[in-house]
């Protein structure tokens, strides 16, 4: 009896352990099926409303100019998270002015909507054609790119397809999509055309210019793209060192607005009521001629310090 009752005990462990491993297998192979199927059908994640509001403007016809401005100023914003930081911008400059600094309503008011403004015309003038910029400084690396290739026997398609490959942005994404148009059928001339209008710098312009004619005379492909490098690697070199011995004065032009408006401030900080009078008829004109010396300031020293290579 006692013999029977231990058999029947350790089958019963068996059997506990045999459906433990069974139940533990089954939970593995379900784990990697979900995410085989994860891979294959991926999962959309639900979107607040505000994101879904800001999916609807992005499509819309009224961010397609600020969406323009924004990718010719290489600045990596939605338009819609452009609007929504000037919002958050609105309201926390405005708590800053006129709860910690102690500034009277309306001082904070004008005070908030003229530093927003002007930064963003600020923004959009410092950084005017910043992509084409960071284009033409990626000029000269793709030149070398294709001197390779057409050296070791590749057809200018075929370089193109390297360029794409091998280079950062914002050069990459222009010669992807050309290599793309190219491989679905689009005549050489035609894609070029449209890549040269949607670039109008001067340096792309004698690049695609320089290819077109290649490609209609013929002619040592290799050697004229190598000697476009070499003087577009000059030009940078040169770009460079104005721009390093012009910051200075261009970081003055910055930091010298800014200096009246934080001595107000922390002025205002220190003495109850400094501001009150800027809210009179005679306050509220010196405020605008104040600003408006600002900006003249600010535009001659970058106008000075503005040398085209």
């Amino acid at each position: 009896m006692d013999i029977s009752i231990a058999i029947l005990y350790s089958a019963a462990v068996l059997a506990l352990l045999f459906g433990v491993y069974l139940f533990l297998d089954y939970r593995r192979g379900k784990q990697e099926w979900k995410k085989k199927l994860k891979t294959w059908y991926p999962e959309e994640k639900r979107k607040s409303a505000i994101s879904l509001w800001g999916d609807r403007f992005d499509e819309s016809p009224m961010s397609e100019k600020l969406t323009k401005k924004l990718k010719s100023a290489n600045v990596s914003l939605l338009a819609s998270e452009y609007i929504g930081i000037h919002v958050l911008g609105v309201l926390m400059l405005y708590v800053v002015f006129n709860m910690i600094f102690s500034m009277a309503a309306l001082p904070s008011i004008i005070l908030t909507i003229g530093i927003l403004v002007s930064s963003h015309f600020l923004l959009f003038y410092i950084r005017k054609n910043k992509y084409e910029e960071r284009l033409n400084e990626q000029l000269s690396e793709v030149c070398r790119l294709l001197a390779n290739g057409a050296r070791s026997g590749m057809t200018i398609t075929q370089g193109i397809d390297l360029v794409a490959r091998e280079v950062n942005e914002p050069a990459k994404d222009e010669f992807k999509r050309l290599s793309n148009e190219l491989k679905l059928g689009v005549p050489f001339e035609t894609a070029l055309r449209a890549v040269q209008k949607r670039n109008s710098s001067r340096d792309f312009q004698l690049f695609i210019a320089t290819l077109l004619i290649q490609k209609r005379t013929g002619g040592n492909l290799a050697a004229t793209l190598e000697t476009m490098s070499h003087t577009l690697e000059d030009r940078k070199l040169l770009h460079q060192t104005i721009q390093t011995m012009t910051s200075e004065q261009r970081y003055i032009s910055l930091i010298v607005p800014a200096m009246p408006i934080f001595i107000l401030l922390f002025m205002n900080n220190i003495i109850d009521g400094f501001t009150d009078p800027l809210t009179t008829p005679i306050g509220i004109i010196m405020m605008i001629a104040f600003g408006l010396g600002i900006i003249l300031s600010f535009f001659l020293i970058r106008q000075i310090t503005n040398i085209k290579v």
